[in-house]
């Protein structure tokens, strides 16, 4: 399997982008996984105010062209949506996915030679208002500091039950059955809690005398990989996790664990094999 790539976490910087479908024009990997927040962080005041479609507008035509440079040796794109991208442009992905552009996987399962791929934008809860992305935990559990997933905003219209009762441990658990996974590769934005992947730079922070924790990343991932050992999961969602540890790469178990997400204003581009995922490396450019 040659090389792919990994992003994540771009929020609608262009020259991030042009600097990823440059890389992908000149290395031509085999597979491309971006890991969600790929919308400029305005997006939601575009889609309250009508405003100019990123995906529509510049994404789109931006693979497009890399699609028409590249030709039969155009790779598979696999991405999901994370907690700052509005629901309400899902449409645009799901559109283009459609095309063959991409390959849209939140909630699905795709196959990459006789490797799984599976995909899941969901977030635990977080102090931001967007909630399209959010589900509860393990729990109905809301951090101190944070906002419940049934209170915020929301771009698209969700069944009350789901956003009560949904948790990202049920959506694992119905994502994935049992299928066999030590060939499978699982898209996630959040982190796996308690980890380096998830440390957020909240240290003596408190909400109403409480202190914040510091780990923000999801309790349901962190178990699926220790109990289930798939041979690799990408994340993102925490910008300054490698800032503050040190560390953009981890194993839990046989697992490889990588967050992609980066703080500074490069693109950040982690390279790996899927035959030997623990030799992937990270640059930023």
């Amino acid at each position: 399997m040659p090389r792919c790539f990994f992003a994540t976490d771009l929020h609608g910087h262009t020259d991030r982008y042009d600097k990823l479908t440059a890389s992908i024009i000149r290395e031509r990997p085999a597979a491309v996984f971006l890991g969600g927040d790929l919308l400029p962080r305005s997006a939601l005041s575009a889609v309250q105010f009508g405003q100019a479609d990123f995906a529509h507008d510049y994404l789109v035509p931006a693979f497009t062209r890399t699609r028409d440079v590249l030709g039969v040796r155009y790779p598979d794109i696999f991405l999901i949506l994370g907690n700052d991208d509005p629901r309400r442009e899902e449409g645009s992905f799901v559109s283009a996915a459609a095309d063959g552009l991409w390959h849209y996987i939140h909630a699905c399962k795709c196959l990459l030679g006789d490797f799984a791929i599976y995909g899941l934008a969901y977030v635990p809860p977080t102090p931001f208002l967007l909630k399209d992305w959010e589900h509860y935990d393990v729990s109905r559990y809301v951090p101190p500091g944070s906002v419940s997933p049934e209170e915020g905003i929301r771009t698209v219209p969700v069944d009350e039950s789901e956003i009560k009762w949904a948790t990202i441990q049920k959506d694992i658990t119905s994502l994935v059955g049992e299928d066999p996974l030590d060939r499978a590769v699982f898209l996630f934005h959040t982190p796996p809690c308690d980890t380096p992947l998830d440390r957020t730079a909240l240290d003596g922070m408190t909400y109403e005398h409480v202190p914040l924790d510091v780990h923000v990343g999801s309790i349901a991932v962190k178990r699926f990989i220790e109990e289930r050992q798939p041979l690799l999961t990408l994340h993102g969602h925490v910008h300054e996790a490698t800032r503050l540890t040190g560390e953009w790469k981890m194993r839990i178990g046989r697992t490889v664990c990588i967050n992609g997400a980066h703080d500074g204003p490069e693109l950040a581009l982690v390279r790996f094999d899927l035959e030997s995922p623990e030799a992937a490396t990270r640059d930023l450019l």
